[in-house]
């Protein structure tokens, strides 16, 4: 059976080269070949025809097909729909901003989560994406666009941290000098850690010793609102929760990031600030308040201005270092999932 290429940290490919009889020094040729986006081996010019054949009886190569593409009038985000090589489909977002081009990646075909404000668990769990699936999402971005990215974010459809082993292989392969060269600095992994495996894998992400950004979809100060927002948390507390990013930060020394979706009538109350400054009151953290991306089948409705100027001043009162994010892409389908299932 063929293996899947691009999913191979470098010295994983080093050893399968060895195993079928090529040279060593090969697999970074090799390697640096797929970091440019090929779809064949046959792309690989400076490769002899011998050794391509080789290559093509050994293994296969990942590279999704864009079923749909969705460019903003307003602020230039343009969001991608990808059908894979089983038929299935996934979502990536690519934004820009004065410090570069950031590109949010989905890491699972549907969800497990089940937050009610989210489009991607509507169909539930379909599978796992396999390392190549995240990096296409990236290569094929930079392709169609033109554009370099700067930034990755792991907050498109899906859990990383459900599908961590997958997850950090991409992470290894991401930030190899040999291939897209992204620093650990700039790549973003955002966990709603509802589930005590979740959880537990915060603790062995901070002890693989790679200063990754730490992103907390928290949306709720209290479990009963937390656990209304995202049923999966039955059996975990907001308080676990925090534990586990105090030892994240212990360990890694960088600062936690805190997710919060306002939604009207939901965990926009004067209440609900109070409850949530002193739950991030003298941790390591930075608040990011997002106005909610509505969708068709959600009830749920964003908070409106009154709500959220009342929320900040509380915020404010507290020192609690927050920033209100801008919405981008609220005309595109923006909310994350929603492309994807109105296609479907």
């Amino acid at each position: 059976m063929k293996k899947d290429i691009k999913s191979m940290e470098l010295s994983e490919l080093e050893e399968n080269f060895k195993e079928i009889g090529l040279e060593r020094y090969r697999a970074k040729q090799v390697f640096s070949w797929l970091h440019k986006g090929v779809r064949s081996f046959d792309e690989m010019t400076n490769i002899s025809l011998d050794l391509r054949k080789s290559l093509d009886e050994a293994f296969f190569i990942t590279s999704p097909v864009i079923i749909k593409k969705q460019m903003s009038k307003v602020d230039g985000t343009v969001k991608y729909l990808w059908r894979l090589h089983d038929g299935e489909a996934i979502e990536s977002v690519l934004m820009e901003y004065s410090h570069g081009n950031s590109i949010c990646i989905s890491t699972q075909v549907g969800c497990k989560m089940g937050c009610l404000f989210c489009a991607s668990a509507i169909g539930g769990f379909r599978r796992n994406l396999s390392a190549s699936e995240m990096l296409d999402q990236i290569l094929f971005t930079m392709e169609d666009s033109g554009k370099k990215v700067s930034n990755i974010v792991l907050m498109g459809i899906g859990e990383p941290l459900d599908n961590f082993e997958n997850v950090m292989t991409f992470i290894e392969i991401v930030r190899h000098s040999a291939g897209i060269n992204i620093g650990s600095r700039h790549l973003t992994i955002s966990t709603c850690g509802s589930t005590r495996d979740i959880i537990e894998n915060i603790d062995k992400m901070a002890e693989y010793g790679v200063q990754l950004t730490l992103a907390i979809s928290l949306h709720a100060p209290d479990d009963n609102t937390r656990m209304y927002l995202i049923p999966s948390c039955k059996g975990t507390s907001v308080n676990d929760l925090i534990e586990a990013c105090s030892r994240y930060f212990s360990k890694t020394g960088r600062r936690v990031t805190y997710e919060y979706a306002l939604i009207d009538n939901v965990n926009d109350s004067q209440d609900a600030a109070r409850k949530l400054s002193k739950l991030l009151r003298n941790t390591a953290s930075h608040l990011n308040l997002i106005p909610l991306s509505k969708f068709h089948e959600s009830s749920f409705e964003p908070s409106s201005a009154y709500s959220i100027d009342k929320f900040t001043e509380i915020l404010k009162e507290n020192k609690i270092n927050y920033t209100l994010r801008r919405s981008l892409g609220a005309d595109i389908n923006a909310s994350c999932g929603e492309l994807r299932w109105q296609t479907l």
